[in-house]
Formats: C-alpha cells, sequence, structure tokens
C-alpha cells in the first residue's frame, strides 16, 4: 500500500507533527510506503513565529507545488489531507477529487472552519464560509480531534466519521527525568500563536508570586533563553520536549472561551498527564472531556479558582503525585499514539 499524506506543515508544526508523522514509522512497520508532501515548508512557519514578512512570491510556490502534486495523485493507494488542500481557496479541487472517485481522507485538530465563517472580512466569510464544510462531505472519512469537530463533520454530511484525538507516544513519554529545582516549577508548553493564552493569565500568577515561591517556565513561546522575574522562557526542541515538561511540578493550560477554542484537542493536557504531571485548565471545549474535576486534574472557570487551585497543588506534594498518577493512566489508556494507531491502520485498510 502506498499512502499519500498532503499535510499542512512539515515536521515542526505541532499539528502535523502529531496528526500525521508521528504515525509514519508505525505505518512503515507494517509495510505501508508513506510519501509525505506538505503545504508549508519548515522556513514559513519560523517566519511566521519570528513575525517576519513572507514573500507572495514564496507563498504562491507553495500553492503552485501542491497543484503539481494533485497531478501525481492517482501514482497513490489512499490519500490523506490535513484540513483542506488550498488555504483560502474554494474547495473545488476537493470536489474534483470525488468526482474523479478518489477517496480521500480529511483529518482536523482544529476548528479552522471559523478561519472563514468568522472571519472579520466580509468577502471571505461569503465565499468561503462552507468551504471546509464541502471538504468534509466530499471525503471517504473524516478523522475529527474531539466531539465538536465530529459534530461539525455530521452536520455537513460526511460520510464517515472517527474521533481520533491527538495523541503522545507513550514509549517517549515513560522516560523518567529528576526535577533539580529547588522550587516549584508551574509550566506551559506551546508555540508562539498560542501564547496569548497564557500571557492573559500572568497577572494571576503575578498575583499568586506575592503569596508563593515558584518559577513559571514557558516553552516554546521565545526563540532564545529569557529570564523575567520569575518567568523564565524556555527554546522548544522535539528531542527535549518531554525531558522539559517532565520537570514540571504543576501544568496548566488557559483558554479563552470562544467558538475557536472548542475545537482544540487538549493536547497540552495529555503531554502533561503523559508525564504524570497534574494539571489546572479552563474549563473549555475538550479540556472537559479530558478531565474530571478534583479526580485527575482540576477546570477553573474564574481568576479566583485559579489562585485557590494552584495554591492548593503548591501546597500539597501529595496530591500532585496522586493527580499525576491518574492523569498518566488516562493518558496511556485513551490518548496514546499506539491506540491511536489500530484505529488508524483500519480505516486505512478499509477504504
Amino acid at each position: 500500500m502506498k499512502v499519500l499524506y498532503l499535510t499542512k506543515y512539515s515536521r515542526n508544526g505541532a499539528s502535523s507533527r502529531m496528526r500525521s508523522y508521528q504515525y509514519f514509522p508505525l505505518l512503515v512497520n507494517d509495510g505501508i510506503e508513506v510519501i509525505v508532501s506538505p503545504f508549508f515548508d519548515a522556513e514559513y512557519l519560523e517566519l511566521l513565529y519570528a513575525k517576519k514578512p513572507i514573500s507572495k512570491i514564496k507563498i504562491a510556490s507553495f500553492y503552485l507545488n501542491r497543484l503539481k502534486k494533485l497531478f501525481t495523485i492517482y501514482s497513490y493507494d489512499k490519500v490523506i489531507i490535513e484540513k483542506e488542500l488550498f488555504p483560502y481557496f474554494f474547495s473545488w479541487f476537493e470536489k474534483l477529487l470525488f468526482v474523479f472517485n478518489v477517496k480521500y481522507i480529511v483529518d482536523y485538530d482544529d476548528a479552522i472552519f471559523h478561519n472563514y465563517d468568522l472571519h472579520p472580512n466580509k468577502i471571505i466569510r461569503f465565499l468561503l464560509k462552507n468551504k471546509i464544510g464541502n471538504v468534509m462531505k466530499f471525503s471517504n472519512h473524516v478523522l475529527a480531534g474531539n466531539d465538536y469537530l465530529a459534530t461539525k463533520a455530521n452536520m455537513s454530511g460526511a460520510k464517515k466519521i472517527t474521533i481520533l484525538p491527538t495523541a503522545i507516544d507513550m514509549e517517549l513519554y515513560d522516560t523518567k527525568f529528576q526535577n533539580k529545582s529547588n522550587k516549584i516549577i508551574i509550566g506551559w508548553i506551546g508555540s508562539p500563536t498560542t501564547y496569548k493564552y497564557v500571557e492573559n493569565s500572568i497577572p494571576i500568577l503575578n498575583a499568586l508570586a506575592l503569596k508563593y515561591d515558584f518559577e513559571l517556565q514557558i516553552v516554546g513561546a521565545k526563540k532564545e533563553p529569557l529570564t523575567n522575574g520569575f518567568i523564565k522562557y524556555i527554546p522548544w526542541k522535539e528531542e527535549t520536549e518531554v525531558e522539559l515538561i517532565s520537570r514540571f511540578d504543576i501544568g496548566i493550560m488557559p483558554l479563552e472561551n470562544n467558538l475557536w477554542e472548542l475545537g482544540k484537542c487538549a493536547f497540552k493536557i495529555i503531554q502533561y498527564m503523559g508525564c504524570g504531571i497534574p494539571v489546572v485548565a479552563s474549563a473549555v471545549g475538550m479540556n472537559k472531556e479530558v478531565i474530571v474535576n478534583g479526580e485527575n486534574g482540576f477546570l477553573v472557570t474564574s481568576e479566583k479558582e485559579w489562585m485557590s487551585t494552584l495554591g492548593k497543588l503548591i501546597e500539597d506534594e501529595n496530591l500532585r503525585i496522586f493527580l499525576g498518577e491518574k492523569g498518566k493512566k488516562i493518558a496511556s489508556n485513551n490518548y496514546s499514539t499506539q491506540v491511536n494507531y489500530k484505529k488508524l491502520f483500519v480505516i486505512l485498510r478499509n477504504i
């Protein structure tokens, strides 16, 4: 079997890495040939995160390269598309695949349909508001990261839908690392594009720092290591990601409560749990599916709850250990790459 993955990003894009690239070794081990063709290259993300200009010629080349790849589509037995073929363009090409009987799988870990139906530009809203719904409808199978995305697929008329959470490789997360800090470490991991969520919570953490001696470690929001008071910014690297999370005493996942956030797949929570780290998260979207409040983590809705819950965890080491152990079992049983792969393999085989 020869499978073409039309991903959005190269491996340095978290969504593509976790939804696609991490399964490639497993597919190859099962005798499946994998060819990957990202829409954007690695340099694009580096420029995007650094907020540097990206030339229109470079952007045009991405569209041209994807178009060229589509002319080879019949060379493959299966096709998996991450989100859409062409960002900010009509679903014409997905419809052509449908018309020419190319049965493709489409994969979502974000509510990207809100990029269009909630876009501030009225013209984009008018022209593209139904785009992702059409992509789902024309597909043979939709892989949805959570219930919210699956509901959208169902409303769009998708033929088949499987909820496939964004998962972690538990063989990597079972590695033990020693926290050498004398301080409690509250940690967050993410990208520059999601940093706004933890940035909005820094006033709460500032207030908490007046009462408790802890360090806030923010991984992935800055390129260079920086320290600002009790806050330490640490660059992200794939090879050190698990080690850095393992050094946290408490993991946090603040979110805003908007439609876009309902499509989030609680990946940070799953990473923290995989490392046996207790979690405090906003009671939004899939966070409420993963966390049972007070049993394997804490869900909060207000500044007061953030303060009191984090304070409780800072003070109680036994509670941190208990919640961490419960979370790790849940990550292993429900959100592991190994569990997901079994579902993915069956889907590929049956199309």
